[in-house]
Parts: C-alpha cells; sequence; structure tokens
C-alpha cells in the first residue's frame, strides 16, 4: 500500500507564472564554485546533477548585485559578461525538465575592502567585528542607486534564462541590515520605526517587480526572527513578511537568523572550526577561529523541521504560496511540511552527497537523504567549494576525528 496514498509531494505547482513539476527546491546554498566571479564547469555540473536528479527548480547562490556586495572571492557578481555562460547553465537546466533561479543579494556589512574593492557599506557604519571590518554609512543617493541595482540585475538573470529569482532580504545581508535594529541605527527616514527600516526594502522590490514583469517569479527569502537578542523577532517579521506580501513577491522563503551574530541559528548544528581553519589562507585568522571561534559560533542543535514551529505562525497569518526551509532531509519530513499547507520544500545539504534525492525518493528507493549534519560542507565552503565531506577523498586525520565526534553528538 502506498505509504502516502495524498502526497502533493510530485504534483506541479506555481510561484507566480512559473510552475514547477513539483515541490521541490534547491535552495539558495552558497557553492563556492565561481572563481574571478564567474560561473564556472563545476557550477554548471552541479546544478545540472540535481535537476537531472528530479528537483523542481534549483537555486544558483548567492549572485552580488554590484561588485561591493561580494563576500568571497569565489562568489557569482551579477555583469553583462557572464551572461552567456549562465544562459548555457539554464539552457541545460531546462533541457531536464526543471525550472532555474538565481538568489540575487548584497552583503552590506559583510566583506572585506580587498573582496568588495572599497570599504564594505551598511545601513550604519559601526565596524563589524565578525569580519572583522570598517564598515561605512550609506548615504541617501547610494541607497536609492542600490535598489535600482536589485532591478539592473532581475534583468540580467532574464537574460540569462531564469524562469525565477530569489532576492536575499534575510540572514544579516544589506537588505536586513537595514531591516535590523541591530545593524540599523539610523536617525533619517531610513531607520527608527520598521515602517522606516522597510523603506530600502520597498524600494529594492518595486525595482524588482517592475524588471520581473509578468513572466518571472520572484521569491523573497525572509527571516522569522534574527536569532539573537535585540534582533528581528516575530511580530516585526511578520509585518515584514505582509508587506512583502504586499508589494507582489510570488512566495516567501521563511528562513531564520543572522551570519554576523547567529550563523548556526540559520544552519542548526556545530560549526566544524578544525575543518573551517585548515582550509583559511590567512595565518592570523586561521589562528584565532581556531581558539575563539566556538565562543563566537555557538551551537545551535540541529532537528529536522527546526523552523516548523514558526513558520506555522506565518502560514496562518498569510495568504500567498510560502516555501519551507531548515531540516529537510528525509520524505516523513517533506511530506510533514507539505501537509501543513507549505506549497514548497527547499533543500541544499541534502541534495550534496544524493543529488538524486528526489528522483530516488519518487522510485521508492529511499526515504533518507544520507545527511549526517555534521557541517564539513559549511566549514569547506567558507575557503573552497560546498561539498560533502562523504564525496572527499583523503581527508586529514584531524577533520575525520572532527566529523565522527560531531556524528557521535548527533545520534545521542
Amino acid at each position: 500500500m502506498e505509504k502516502y496514498p495524498d502526497s502533493k509531494l510530485f504534483t506541479p505547482a506555481q510561484i507566480g507564472p512559473v510552475t514547477l513539476r513539483n515541490r521541490t527546491i534547491r535552495s539558495a546554498a552558497f557553492e563556492g564554485m565561481c572563481p574571478g566571479n564567474s560561473p564556472s564547469q563545476e557550477l554548471k555540473d552541479y546544478h545540472m546533477s540535481v535537476a537531472e536528479g528530479g528537483v523542481g527548480m534549483t537555486t544558483l547562490a548567492y549572485a552580488s548585485v554590484t561588485r561591493n556586495g561580494l563576500s568571497f572571492p569565489r562568489q557569482l557578481w551579477m555583469r553583462p559578461e557572464i551572461i552567456p555562460s549562465l544562459r548555457d547553465i539554464t539552457d541545460s537546466i531546462h533541457s531536464t525538465g526543471a525550472k532555474a533561479s538565481i538568489q540575487l543579494g548584497h552583503c552590506g556589512n559583510m566583506s572585506h575592502k580587498s573582496t568588495a574593492g572599497e570599504t564594505p557599506i551598511s545601513a550604519s557604519g559601526r565596524f563589524n567585528i565578525y569580519s572583522p571590518t570598517p564598515v561605512r554609512k550609506m548615504r541617501d543617493e547610494e541607497i536609492v542607486a542600490m535598489s535600482r541595482s536589485f532591478g539592473d540585475a532581475v534583468r540580467l538573470a532574464r537574460d540569462a534564462g531564469m524562469d525565477c529569482v530569489e532576492i536575499h532580504a534575510g540572514h544579516g545581508y544589506l537588505i536586513s541590515q537595514f531591516l535590523s535594529p541591530y545593524t540599523n541605527h539610523r536617525r533619517d527616514r531610513w531607520g527608527g520605526s520598521l515602517d522606516n527600516r522597510m523603506r530600502f526594502m520597498r524600494m529594492c522590490m518595486e525595482e524588482v517587480m517592475k524588471a520581473a514583469g509578468s513572466d518571472m517569479g520572484v521569491i523573497v527569502k525572509t527571516n522569522m526572527r534574527d536569532g539573537f537578542k535585540g534582533g528581528i523577532e516575530i511580530d516585526d517579521a511578520l509585518t515584514i513578511a505582509k508587506e512583502l506580501q504586499n508589494l507582489g513577491a510570488h512566495a516567501l522563503v521563511l528562513s531564520g537568523g543572522f551570519v554576523s551574530r547567529a550563523p548556526m541559528y540559520v544552519m542548526r548544528g556545530e560549526m566544524p572550526i578544525t575543518t573551517m581553519t585548515h582550509y583559511m589562507d590567512c595565518w592570523w585568522l586561521k589562528y584565532g577561529v581556531r581558539m575563539f571561534g566556538h565562543m563566537m559560533v555557538p551551537t545551535v542543535p540541529y532537528r529536522e523541521c527546526y523552523f516548523l514551529d514558526d513558520a506555522r505562525i506565518f502560514r496562518r497569518e498569510l495568504d500567498m504560496p510560502l516555501i519551507y526551509v531548515g531540516g529537510c532531509s528525509t520524505r516523513a519530513s517533506i511530506e510533514k511540511v507539505l501537509d501543513e499547507g507549505f506549497e514548497f520544500v527547499q533543500m541544499a545539504r541534502a541534495l550534496l552527497a544524493m543529488p538524486d534525492f528526489v528522483a530516488r525518493m519518487k522510485a521508492g528507493d529511499t526515504e533518507v537523504s544520507g545527511c549526517d549534519h555534521v557541517n564539513y560542507c559549511i566549514g569547506r565552503m567558507y575557503s573552497l567549494e560546498m561539498a560533502c565531506h562523504k564525496c572527499v577523498d583523503g581527508l586529514p586525520k584531524s577533520i575525520v576525528k572532527e566529523i565522527e565526534r560531531i556524528k557521535s553528538g548527533n545520534l545521542k
């Protein structure tokens, strides 16, 4: 007898004008596969493996709308010269029956002059101890110009053949830095009240919706909580989500956390400090993180569907399609989320070692992705391409030991 007789998992559904073949989306997890800030064969091969593996849509991550919005040297930067390479990727994805999306954003204060080409910018100009770097407060004319850059990036995404765009308004990046009272200390029309703090987001969305027109889906990733005292909490997050709905967003990805303050609230589990520092080039940062990393990046225990309790509140309050992300690595957890009224499920880590997880579920071959939540992929991606430890040969003994320790803790 069919275990999930009423399952919606393999039924089509829409994001605005775009129809996906099923309810799964490869979430916008940073791949680190863009040397020179440009698409690579490795990026194409990975997204092709996921598309051939059965997902409804795969999302390239995370592309900066301007040069000064780059966090990493191996991150996409949207500009005309990369569009032919992106078009090659989207054409290949489409050949499998999957749709293609790209996450667009700006890191704000989460950068360095060597990467961004200038002193990092943000809503306010306080020193970012987590990068670490001085940060410059944006001027009015820069804020207006930046909102237009989001629209320009959407137009480039259309030229590249993307079906959808995902605007990053969470996780402590630039739009989120304007929204959160933790990073926005302005006393002008861009700061103070939540209505003022939403002004930049509104301007970005107006440009995005205008550029998307009638044939592209617009998704926004937004926080339900920033994940620490002094940040956005549920009530304000609901107000932001309702504003995004009013602004015309076709779907929301419900997430949480702040990469500069509560990174593991986003990803859950333990940050593998030994892994992270092993791949670092900067010697003083390597030893600093090795000594103080566990204090700066505290563990937040992993569990399946870890954002679901908060996401249910948004499901009750909103009338638009909602995309669940956070701890869906088994068929049972995916079905649970869909049964509670969420239209789509995003996954990333579950598709690293098993990019054909969706196809295997459909064939009845497996109900478990095999992700063991040790976060090796996260520790590695800050310096190299994102990869599961199961797919990497010849790991140093120190990393193997760390993986086994974290794995044993997850099983308790």
